[in-house]
């Protein structure tokens, strides 16, 4: 069993706090993706699993074992960074089997090993080749048949598609779904890019400034996020967030309308009691508009720019110095046209308070 379990870990460096109190249990087998902006406590949470990193307060436990003291060779686990760091002068062959020759695992393993890494990963052409002799997508394929060959409990991945092109980025993250589906073991794997977290993961954990946001499945983020900065991290492109004030209370909830419009109000259903005259943020996913007349209020916005991605456009308008992004699926919005009107279900719109705390 390789479950994962840490309990009120923190890291400090001096008196600056990166990771405050994180609670997290990761299932056996299962994928999970720790995604936040630059700085967020991501790699540095991942490094801590791995034992590169002390914690300063805290447990960490790695298949019911607590792993605080032991060293990083002995905690079961395979890592793959950014950079492919192979041995250049080595083959493709001595690269995957240098590290099981060094701890003096016999040959006959060590040949099997390498074999089956590299059936998986379908490298067979590539293992008599050094790595200047090897695209990029070539070199991360070696990088991680690295961390196969070692059969680990947990594989972690530190932004291991940073350094790829966007096309090669899709079909290396596709490859490392089909390796999960193949092998079943526990994966850890860190990035910034949401899309990535979105496409990969079983379950996704949002941070922010070193705390632990939101846990879940990547549709039950992007369909209940919890506040707005999961609201705004989760989906591509963002969610749009509009100023708004509460006009007045009803008996099972409040009358919000745009602070830009107070004409364009919605009626939501709340169990927060929240006071009239109280500014809030009405979140809305470019994707989740509607054409005029198929919502609860119809809004209108000055055109600024449109991309057409052939099925789908993207609009870039705005609406009284606030930006909105509105999908236009099937519908070549023309350049010339200053305005767009589409209908606001009620239903899709999500309702902040000041703080970017959820209303519900």
């Amino acid at each position: 069993m390789a479950k994962i379990k840490l309990e009120n870990v923190v890291k400090s460096f001096g008196a600056y706090q990166v990771v405050h109190g994180a609670n997290l249990e990761i299932e056996d087998g299962e994928f999970t993706v720790f995604v936040g902006p630059s700085g967020c406590g991501k790699s540095t949470l991942l490094r801590m699993i791995a034992g590169l990193e002390d914690i300063s307060a805290g447990t960490i436990s790695i298949g019911g074992k607590v792993v605080n003291d032991t060293e990083p060779s002995d905690r079961g686990i395979a890592m793959v960074f950014q950079s492919y760091a192979l041995y250049p002068h080595m083959t493709v062959r001595r690269n995957l089997s240098f590290g099981l020759e060094m701890n003096g695992n016999p040959k006959a393993d060590t040949a099997r090993r390498v074999a089956l890494a590299a059936n998986i990963l379908q490298i067979n052409e590539l293992m008599d080749r050094r790595p200047a002799q090897l695209s990029g997508g070539q070199r991360q394929r070696v990088a991680i048949g690295r961390a196969i060959v070692r059969e680990p409990q947990v594989f972690l991945f530190d932004e291991p598609l940073s350094n790829l092109d966007a096309e090669l980025r899709v079909q290396m993250r596709v490859e490392i779904s089909k390796l999960h589906k193949q092998l079943g073991t526990t994966m850890i794997y860190v990035t910034h890019d949401q899309t990535e977290a979105m496409t990969l993961a079983d379950k996704i954990v949002v941070l922010r400034a070193g705390h632990i946001e939101q846990v879940g499945a990547p549709l039950d983020l992007y369909d209940d996020p919890a506040n707005q900065f999961v609201a705004g991290f989760v989906g591509s492109p963002k969610m749009n967030f509009l100023k708004a004030e509460v006009l007045e209370k009803t008996p099972d909830g409040a009358v919000v309308a745009l602070s830009s419009d107070r004409n364009v109000r919605f009626a939501f259903p709340l169990s927060t009691q929240i006071g009239v005259g109280a500014t809030v943020t009405l979140g809305i996913r470019p994707e989740h508009f509607a054409p005029p007349g198929g919502g609860d209020a119809d809004l209108t916005v000055a055109v600024e720019v449109a991309e057409h991605l052939g099925n789908t456009s993207y609009v870039h308008a705005s609406l009284a110095g606030e930006t909105v992004v509105i999908e236009q699926p099937e519908n070549r919005h023309g350049g010339d046209r200053q305005h767009l009107t589409v209908g606001v279900p009620t239903s899709r719109v999500f309702l902040f308070d000041q703080t970017g705390d959820r209303l519900r």
